[in-house]
């Protein structure tokens, strides 16, 4: 459990000044981060770029993504978290410039400037990640916890839905070059909006003056994965969300856009699954920002297992409110998992630790479900849509359901009661 005391004065309520600034820092960097891939892809459609061109500098920003979140983790547990939200930032927006440079040279060196852009953009948007979730439960009362989580998990859902939308309507209304200056303008309000915390002893390395060599960086990094395996139900939870993402999320990404061509005709279900889901996630994280579930574990896993529902779903599209209605059950089961995961890992990591836990579920999360995007489509082709979306809703349905049998999956704590 954590050892700080709810009467911490840095901690405050979530309607406190200090949280709506790392709100809205929070906010702005993943409207960044999501609206750039959608730039990008417009600047195909403008001729700057090549479809293989995108794919390059995509996967370019996804590998920096990666290797930064573990690297973040250990720096923001040594030397502060507000440090590293400050530099992840900077980082993050000096990649812009580099990728309208590139844009504008043209050939093969300005691709190579685009897709160095795309990678310093994603170490930037990697390494904010677990210090963000680590900064919220210095700054707000453990009691507060839980509403706190689900208002950065509703921005979490406004940016999903607002920053695609809002790129391409600026992209197309003044251009590529002005759309990417403003990722870049929302960089610095990450960057420099957010609350400035002390950070004692409680929330820090015991030793961060000690150089970070190689050997001391894996050390560090192997103390975290230590203390993230002495909470049985963390691994237990992570190893279901890393089993979801990979399935279920694979299914919504490249079977759900051709479901929708060849059954409806058109964009109707893809554009309406996202709508539902999205609509679905408000409303959870609204319930659950009020609601403490005694087994809040259980019901947490219960709503992971929700997502189960979309692929089944998918195998009656023309039945459009089917689909629709599934997604809408996913959005709000997302939410009941999210927000008592995120709190729960808040309250019983170590303070000092927390940063890199939070780091190896991101990690897990999201490294993992490219495995997923890459063998969906040829397993599709070879066996057909049906059985591989049936397995799919299998294991989202089977791996939260294993994962309640760990015992203190129950109220996501080693504590008894």
């Amino acid at each position: 459990m954590m050892s700080d005391s709810d009467a911490d004065p840095n901690r405050q309520g979530v309607w406190s000044a200090k949280f709506l600034r790392l709100w809205i820092g929070s906010t702005a960097s993943g409207l960044a981060t999501w609206a750039l891939p959608f730039v990008l892809g417009l600047a195909v459609l403008g001729g700057s770029l090549s479809a293989v061109d995108l794919g390059l500098v995509l996967a370019a920003r996804t590998a920096g993504f990666l290797v930064a979140i573990p690297i973040s983790g250990v720096l923001a547990d040594r030397s502060g978290r507000r440090r590293v939200v400050l530099a992840a930032s900077l980082v993050a927006a000096a990649g812009v410039p580099v990728i309208m440079v590139g844009m504008a040279v043209g050939g093969a060196s300005g691709l190579a400037m685009v897709i160095a852009g795309a990678a310093i953009a994603g170490v930037g948007q990697g390494a904010c990640r677990p210090a963000y979730q680590a900064l919220v439960p210095m700054l707000i009362a453990g009691g507060a916890l839980q509403a706190a989580n689900a208002a950065m998990s509703i921005s979490v859902r406004v940016t999903n839905l607002l920053g695609p939308a809002a790129a391409t309507g600026l992209a197309l209304l003044s251009g590529v070059p002005v759309t990417l200056a403003a990722i870049a303008a929302l960089w610095f309000i990450s960057a420099f909006v957010p609350p400035w915390v002390a950070e004692g002893s409680g929330t820090k390395s015991a030793e961060p003056a000690r150089r970070l060599t190689p050997a001391r960086f894996i050390h560090e990094l192997l103390e975290g994965f230590q203390e993230a395996r002495r909470h049985p139900w963390f691994i237990a939870g992570l190893c279901a969300l890393t089993a979801v993402i990979a399935t279920g999320y694979s299914v919504t990404a490249v079977m759900l856009p051709l479901i929708s061509r060849d059954t409806v005709g058109g964009a109707a279900l893809l554009a309406g699954s996202a709508t539902a889901y999205v609509l679905g996630a408000l409303l959870g994280a609204v319930v659950i920002a009020r609601w403490r579930p005694r087994d809040r574990g259980w019901w947490s896993l219960g709503g992971l297992a929700l997502y189960g529902l979309v692929p089944f779903s998918l195998l009656f599209p023309q039945y459009l409110l089917v689909p629709l209605t599934a997604f809408f059950l996913a959005g709000v089961g997302i939410e009941l998992f999210n927000v008592p995961w995120f709190t729960a890992t808040q309250t019983e990591v170590a303070p000092d630790k927390l940063a890199r836990v939070s780091s190896l579920d991101f990690v897990m999360s999201y490294g993992l479900a490219p495995l997923g995007l890459a063998v969906l489509a040829p397993l599709a082709g070879g066996f057909g849509s049906p059985p591989v979306l049936i397995v799919c809703g299998l294991i989202c349905l089977a791996a939260p359901l294993l994962a309640m049998t760990v015992p203190s999956s129950r109220r996501y704590s080693r504590q008894p009661g």
